[in-house]
């Protein structure tokens, strides 16, 4: 499927925003730009239009690449830098969980769109840890910045936010039944240090 101009300059400022840039992932370090995709690839599979699937490309920028977002406004438009500025966390507050709530009242308030790209963001997040946590078993919190108990917590909240804001929509129901995965492997024990 063609994608649109947007989406297209989206990707490429994405690309080049996080070049360079590598999530570690159990054994392995992942280019970061594959985060961007993952989350772009999943609001358009839901069929959001351009711009939310635009803002999920680019929605790390401000944060990981410091992309200031009156740049993404003059290149990609109100409704795109407005999306991004609601998915990007506050680096003011420095205790985790303070963070991480303030972010997601933010992104309850900023509607369905913004609730879409966080959504796919967590989803995308889930997955990755899932696969990380198969290889390295509870290990995986040494790659984390917060133990994996606490991380599952704030995706907890997370979901709750969504659950009340968002029900019944499909990528809300993405991020749940990643949880549903991940809370399975751990109950059963199923991840073991490889490497």
């Amino acid at each position: 499927m063609k994608r649109s101009a947007l989406v297209r300059g989206a990707l490429s400022v994405a690309r080049r925003s996080h070049a360079g840039q590598f999530r570690q992932t159990g054994c392995d370090e992942i280019p970061f730009i594959e985060h961007s995709i993952a989350v772009g690839e999943l609001l358009a599979e839901e069929g959001y239009p351009d711009e939310v699937i635009a803002a999920g490309l680019l929605h790390d920028v401000a944060e990981h690449a410091d992309v200031a977002p009156g740049v993404l406004r003059g290149r990609f438009g109100d409704d795109v830098a407005r999306l991004v500025e609601a998915l990007t966390e506050d680096p003011t507050i420095e205790d985790y969980e303070e963070r991480k709530s303030e972010h997601r009242d933010r992104v309850a308030g900023a509607g369905p769109q913004a609730q879409a790209v966080f959504a796919a963001d967590k989803a995308a997040n889930v997955a990755v840890l899932r696969g990380a946590y198969e290889v390295v078993g509870e290990d995986v919190d040494e790659e984390l910045p917060v133990s994996l108990d606490l991380k599952i917590l704030v995706w907890e909240f997370d979901l709750e936010m969504l659950f009340a804001n968002s029900p019944g929509v499909a990528l809300v129901d993405r991020f749940a039944d990643e949880m549903v995965s991940l809370w399975g492997q751990r109950a059963n024990g199923e991840g073991a240090p490889l490497c």
